[in-house]
């Protein structure tokens, strides 16, 4: 059995990051009513986390490949446990934002490093058990978050849906420092801080931007202003990672239109699959006076289904091109986010399950072929650079969805979800929508975009396999 505590070890932290993505969703309206939170500020609280997650990964992926994986995982579990604690004893929703973002840049520094250790640790057999395990860990985490939270929330308070990371990632520091050999990395791989500098700028802008437009005019520089400085800092990083000797992004990625649209549509799924999840917690609590558990029950649906469709298409799915297999997802995306889009004012929250049904499986269908087709559809020397942009984008994606969604809610029920029964329905609505909008834009991007692969000659097997197996040696 020891051989499996360097599987543990990685199984609890995915666990950890992949949860905080969702467990906060249960606890908002708790978090008003005990810090005094603006609808603003609880964007922040969903959003600085998967922002800087998003913002970090590319540059911390790097910097394990310089320092080592296990050192940057290590360093990634202690900040994500000191910045949850530190979330869990905040006096003020300032201070509780800050927390979450540092748990970001944690988060960061695990979801880069997690895949690299399980390779070095296992081989053969084990590699592909290993993966399968992690893999599992990822849909549980999306299948527990909405109920934990619910439970620690209500019979305990929110500050222990942070609170618990604290024991577990002391944990699996032990079990990393104990169970998994030290790899050295290469001095020679430089890091691109410049970029790392301007792509951070450009998402924290537009987020920004975005999100302040719930609470004042567009017009004010507030909004505006943020808006300019990401137009002008994406700009900078094109420049910058054009000139730069070891590019966070290789710009040269985006000349694979197949690259393109799946990166495209990862980004589109994270905002029209989940991104209203904050809005419909804070309605179902808010408005319908359900409790955190209650709330998180009627999430379940989605969760349990999104956890189940890819243990099938695991085992009969090969057949299907990714890229029908992700438009496909997407559509069904788009027809659940429709779905729901039919609140009236006497609505119970069971209005939205089927709905969620639809977007699990759609969520089902289009991640488990999209990390294999991004690593298929670039050269093997930039598979690394071309996973971590994917999982940027879904973090970037669900960042930017939840700010732009909670501008288009906010427009129609300026009194929050606390408001009047019918501008909180049309502000459900017509949000929904823009989710399934989104999600179907994403679907013909994919559509588009993707190519299927011819099928190989033996000859091209062969070559293809031993250079896989290369590839997986340490």
């Amino acid at each position: 059995m020891r051989k499996w505590w360097p599987l543990t070890a990685v199984g609890l932290g995915a666990f950890m990051l992949l949860i905080d993505v969702t467990i906060v969703n249960v606890a908002l309206p708790d978090m008003t009513a005990d810090l005094g939170a603006s609808f603003g500020e609880l964007q922040w609280v969903v959003d600085i986390y998967a922002l800087t997650l998003a913002a970090c990964l590319l540059g911390i992926g790097a910097l394990g490949d310089r320092l080592g994986h296990r050192r940057v995982y290590i360093a990634g579990l202690a900040i994500f446990g000191l910045a949850s604690l530190g979330c869990a004893l905040a006096p003020s929703t300032a201070l509780l934002i800050t927390g979450r973002a540092v748990q970001g840049v944690g988060a960061a520094a695990m979801f880069a490093a997690n895949l690299a250790l399980l390779s070095t640790a296992y081989q053969g057999r084990d590699r592909a058990v290993a993966f399968g395990v992690w893999g599992a860990v990822n849909g549980a985490a999306a299948a527990a978050g909405p109920i934990i939270g619910g439970l620690l929330t209500q019979h305990f308070g929110w500050e222990w849906i942070f609170a618990v990371n604290v024991p577990v990632a002391v944990v699996a520091i032990v079990i990393t420092w104990r169970a998994i050999a030290q790899d050295h990395g290469s001095r020679y791989r430089r890091l691109d801080l410049p970029g790392l500098a301007a792509f951070t700028v450009t998402a924290a802008g537009l987020t920004y931007g975005l999100i302040r437009s719930s609470e004042v005019s567009w017009t004010d520089p507030q909004v505006w202003a943020p808006l300019v400085l990401a137009v002008v800092a994406l700009g900078a990083f094109i420049a910058v990672e054009r000139r730069a000797a070891a590019p966070m992004l290789d710009l040269a990625l985006f000349r694979n239109r197949t690259f393109v649209g799946l990166v495209t549509g990862a980004a589109l799924l994270s905002a029209g699959a989940w991104a209203m999840f904050p809005y419909a917690s804070l309605w179902m609590q808010s408005s319908l006076a359900l409790g955190p558990v209650a709330t998180g029950l009627v999430f379940m649906p989605m969760s349990l289904v999104s956890f189940v469709v890819p243990l099938l298409m695991g085992k009969f799915g090969h057949a299907i091109a990714p890229r029908y297999s992700v438009s496909l997802g997407l559509l069904f995306i788009a027809l659940g986010a429709f779905l729901q889009a039919r609140v009236h004012p006497d609505s119970a929250a069971t209005v939205l399950i089927p709905g969620m049904v639809c977007i699990g499986l759609g969520a089902g269908l289009s991640l488990p072929p999209l990390s294999s087709a991004v690593m298929g559809a670039v050269p093997h020397e930039r598979a690394g650079m071309a996973g971590g942009a994917l999982n940027s984008a879904r973090q970037l994606g669900l960042a930017i969805g939840v700010a732009l969604l909670g501008a288009v809610f906010s427009a129609l029920a300026p009194g929050g979800v606390t408001g009047p029964s019918p501008s909180v329905a049309a502000a459900l609505n017509t949000s929904y929508a823009v989710a399934g909008g989104v999600a179907f834009v994403g679907a013909a991007l994919v559509f588009a975009l993707v190519r299927t692969p011819r099928p190989r000659t033996e000859e091209q097997r062969s070559v293809a396999g031993g250079r896989a197996g290369r590839s997986h040696q340490p």
